[in-house]
């Protein structure tokens, strides 16, 4: 054995005394007692599968100075997540092959975790789906307009559905209708104007297409990312099972009614709304009603940030932060660290067919070390985002103290123990 590993394991639902072993980056055996050439014995700490976040945008190529591979993967580790997706609407958009196979190439050489690569789907490259469909992670598709959005007219989504066949990648949808977008158009001096300029209306009539479209293509994987609103929740209850609903942490944790401050700094897209969209959404994560937890990492300096409320862009950074909140949620109680492991490990590894997100042989050796002693307050001055803040800036987390990928130390107390281009793409 290579590596053994030692702790409470959370393994098929539960918290486990026992030894991992590890060969070849994957997990080759769980048992009482194992040896192994290199042998690390957690004591008391929780051992739990490392996060999978499907929704970043680490900003790279064109806009690294808001963030790129290299330091949005680095907060990806420290933020316990051993794999990330990243979304298609960077400078220039990751549309065609070349784009695409540019971004792994360039990612290759800075990622310290794990990551796959989605291609935005547009009314130009609709023909053309085919071709990408081996390389690509996913496909996403903007229904509505958002930051340096890809939009695909609803008129082409059959089309797109067809073209994807069964056999292929996930479908990734930004649940917003355009047209009902258009017409709320306003005025935004502050965040109460940004949610009635994208209401929850908006976020239904994207839905209800979705639904339409997805009864004839009940073998595509169909993933409405960034659920909102309580409307659209209630219109999902009764999905087929091929559609896969993802909640952030910011529509989870936060509402209008705070008094958020400075307020551009929580403008986003879908926007954040009332207490009451809040608690139903959280009631979904508790209940099942809700698949997936995902940051939707969209990093902006705080000079971005700073202007006229109307200019600002839309999105804040999450990727180092969304495990640690809801692991101290979980601590207290809130919710329970089985449903946490389902939504953010388990589940992102089946909607994306990786071999990751649970402690089981044959998986790779992603794992997190928790000391759930040590609480912490999140500080923007110990995060590692490029764009150097976060929106739940003093709120409580629980860190994990190592992080393994592949079954190598990628953390140890707190500190990085590889280089720039450790992690893989995952699609190869």
């Amino acid at each position: 054995m290579e590596v053994t590993i030692e702790g409470k394991a959370y393994i098929d639902g539960d918290f486990v005394d026992c030894c991992i072993g590890i060969v070849d980056g994957r997990i080759s055996a769980i048992k009482k007692i194992l040896k192994g050439d290199r042998y690390y014995n957690f004591g008391s700490k929780l051992i739990l599968p490392a996060g999978i976040d499907i929704h970043v945008h680490f900003r790279d190529p064109g806009m690294t100075y808001k963030e790129d591979f290299s330091t949005g993967s680095l907060a990806a580790a420290f933020g316990g997540v051993s794999c990330v997706f990243d979304m298609p609407n960077t400078i220039p958009q990751t549309t065609s092959l070349q784009t695409l196979s540019d971004k792994i190439v360039s990612a290759n050489k800075k990622a310290y975790v794990d990551f796959g690569i989605y291609v935005g789907v547009t009314d130009s490259n609709v023909e053309n789906i085919e071709e990408l469909t081996e390389k690509c992670s996913g496909f996403k598709i903007y229904l509505g307009s958002t930051t340096n959005s890809l939009q695909l007219d609803e008129n082409n989504l059959k089309q797109t559905f067809k073209r994807i066949n069964s056999a292929s990648k996930p479908i990734l949808i930004h649940a917003e209708d355009n047209k009902c977008l258009n017409g709320h158009k306003m005025w935004e001096n502050n965040l109460v104007d940004h949610l009635h300029s994208r209401p929850a209306e908006c976020e239904e009539i994207a839905i209800k297409s979705i639904l339409k479209m997805s009864r004839n293509y009940l073998n595509r994987r169909i993933h409405i990312c960034h659920l909102s609103s309580c409307e659209g929740l209630e219109l999902l209850k009764n999905r087929s099972k091929n559609i896969s609903v993802g909640v952030t942490p910011h529509h989870l944790l936060l509402n209008i009614e705070k008094n958020l401050k400075p307020q551009a700094l929580y403008k986003v897209n879908p926007p954040v709304r009332t207490s009451f969209d809040r608690d139903a959404l959280f009631e979904g994560i508790r209940n099942g009603f809700v698949d997936i937890l995902e940051s939707d990492h969209a990093p902006h300096t705080l000079e971005d940030k700073a202007g006229e409320f109307s200019s600002a862009p839309s999105g804040h950074p999450g990727v180092e932060t969304v495990f640690p909140l809801f692991l101290s949620l979980a601590k207290k109680g809130k919710l329970s660290f089985q449903r946490l492991i389902s939504l953010f490990c388990e589940n992102p590894a089946n909607l994306l067919g990786v071999s990751k997100g649970r402690i089981e042989v044959g998986r790779d050796a992603d794992f997190v070390v928790v000391d759930i002693k040590e609480d912490c307050r999140i500080n923007s001055e110990n995060l590692h985002s490029k764009c150097g803040w976060s929106p739940f800036e003093g709120w409580p987390a629980l860190f994990p103290t190592c992080v393994f990928v592949r079954g190598e130390k990628l953390i140890e107390e707190h500190e990085i123990q590889v280089k720039q281009g450790f992690g893989r793409f995952v699609g190869e």
